[in-house]
């Protein structure tokens, strides 16, 4: 009787394991290929710009934040300034971001000389990465972070959730104490059993980081996960906070007490400098996305490298006051593993080795897809056979 239900269970699963295969293998395929290309994107996109993220220091003074952006606009055809990042290297050069237009297309940042707001160029990649970003995340679906396509991804992450824990338990050995069982394909088989070994164990190797990947994945999709994530994770009066902007949207409208056309950058970053002082090694600035006056400013120390050891600073860019000031070095263990979600899904977390690592794991998704239909197409064939002589048996056949 037990033997007679795991073996209903197990051919339950292959099911499940098989239509959610069969659905999402080309997503699931797209998905992991994107996210490979973009493992080492900070370093290719710094070598293809390093002629122009670079000036020759000097012994004058650098320009204040608005003086910069004055003298920028007038002789560039550029938008809005949304955003600008200053470094505490007087050899860096300064990169300006833009809103989006009125038709939602975001025209690309230029580095430019913090001493004389002279335009050193447009960073090369800049267009492609934010291609396949939008490919990664939203599937290119109109709306980006506002429209369905983030919910689309989600879904995926959720059957690939599926396929995985399945998979193990179709995948569980009789000897699962065995590591040769659990790791090593037999390369000496062909056809289906080949196809059956490469599935299975490779699927093994990269199971941890699939299911890392998925679970950090998720952050990005669904509002409930990221609210579930914060209550589990932070400090109440942290994750109230947290969630307290989306709840109520509308409310820096409602506060706003001055036009834009008074805001400063210059008040929030000598704000920022006399909090820091020198600690600092590159700082964003970054104009509130609607109506309001409160500069957001993201520093990161100089000995910090990874994108979640960030300081994050919130300034009146009208008054200078600062309005709230949340440091990394103070968070909690939780609230530092939220801060560093996408370093986690990235493999960033590990260092170099850990992003490579993670490369390789999404850069095999397509050899599961491709195995797994192999496997299903294989199965079918198998079915025929055993049907056939029962067809025999009809009278009149």
């Amino acid at each position: 009787m037990g033997a007679r239900l795991g073996r209903t269970i197990k051919a339950a699963l292959l099911q499940v394991h098989s239509i959610a295969g069969l659905a999402l293998a080309l997503l699931l395929a797209l998905i992991a290929l994107t996210g490979a290309v973009m493992s080492f994107e900070d370093e290719i996109v710094d070598h293809l710009n390093a002629g122009i993220m670079q000036v020759a220091p000097r012994e004058m003074p650098a320009l204040m934040p608005d003086e910069l952006v004055g003298r920028l606009k007038p002789g560039q055809d550029v938008g809005h300034v949304s955003a600008v990042m200053l470094s505490s290297d007087p050899a860096a050069a300064v990169r300006v971001r833009f809103a989006r237009d009125e038709q939602g297309a975001r025209p690309t940042s230029l580095y430019v000389d913090p001493y004389d707001a002279r335009v050193l160029g447009a960073p090369r990649g800049e267009e492609f990465f934010a291609t396949v970003r939008r490919l990664h995340r939203w599937l290119l679906i109109p709306g980006d972070a506002k429209g369905w396509g983030r919910q689309v991804t989600g879904v995926v992450a959720l059957g690939l959730m599926v396929m995985l824990l399945s998979g193990l338990v179709l995948r569980w050995p009789r000897r699962a104490s065995s590591v040769k069982m659990w790791l090593k394909p037999n390369l000496g088989l062909g056809g289906r059993g080949l196809h059956r070994s490469l599935h299975a164990v490779i699927g093994t190797w990269v199971l941890p980081v699939y299911l890392v990947m998925t679970l950090t994945g998720l952050w990005y999709s669904f509002d409930w996960y990221k609210d579930g994530v914060v209550w589990l994770l932070s400090r109440p009066e942290v994750g109230a906070a947290k969630m307290q902007p989306r709840m109520s949207a509308k409310a820096p409208r409602a506060t706003v007490n001055s036009g834009p056309a008074q805001m400063s950058f210059d008040r929030a970053w000598t704000t920022f400098q006399r909090e820091e002082g020198g600690r600092f090694s590159r700082a964003l600035l970054t104009l509130p996305p609607s109506p309001g006056t409160v500069i957001r400013i993201r520093s990161w120390a100089k000995d910090m490298t990874l994108e979640a050891t960030r300081d994050e600073f919130r300034i009146d860019a009208i008054t200078g006051k600062l309005v709230s000031a949340e440091r990394y070095l103070d968070k909690t263990f939780g609230e530092k593993t939220i801060a560093a979600i996408y370093d986690i899904h990235r493999g960033a977390i590990l260092g170099w080795p850990g992003k490579l690592a993670f490369m390789i794991a999404a850069g095999l998704m397509p050899l599961f897809s491709v195995t797994g239909i192999l496997l299903y197409l294989s199965r079918r064939k198998l079915r025929r056979p055993a049907r056939a002589p029962l067809a025999r048996l009809v009278p009149g056949e």
